[in-house]
């Protein structure tokens, strides 16, 4: 299961963001996207070095965080079990034949070697 597949399932719960610069962010998470964007709501912004800060939303892009701090609570079984079975994509069976040589010939012929 891919990382982003498995944070989309985290809903409703309470995570501490760390972000590349040293910023933490803790709240509840409303959605992440397929980016890794990640939308947080009653959150405790911390910038380093300064005072934390009381939002009631916000959004963090995917590509300025560093790490997730899961709860201990979080039952990880549950959520890393795939509930969507993946489907197998059949060959065509119709269209252009296979095995016709090594690709030449088509539409002018050969051509005088120029």
């Amino acid at each position: 299961m891919k990382l982003v597949r498995f944070l989309m399932k985290l809903n409703n719960e309470t995570v501490t963001i760390e972000l590349k610069n040293g910023t933490t962010v803790h709240g509840t998470i409303t959605g992440v996207d397929i980016s890794m964007n990640t939308h947080l709501k009653t959150v405790k912004l911390t910038m380093k070095g300064k005072n934390p800060v009381t939002l009631d939303h916000i959004s963090v892009r995917g590509n300025n965080i560093r790490y997730y701090i899961l709860p201990d609570s979080l039952n990880l079984e549950t959520l890393l079990v795939e509930d969507t079975p993946r489907v197998k994509s059949k060959k065509p069976t119709t269209g252009k034949p296979m095995g016709r040589g090594r690709g030449r010939g088509r539409g002018r012929g050969r051509g005088r070697g120029r």
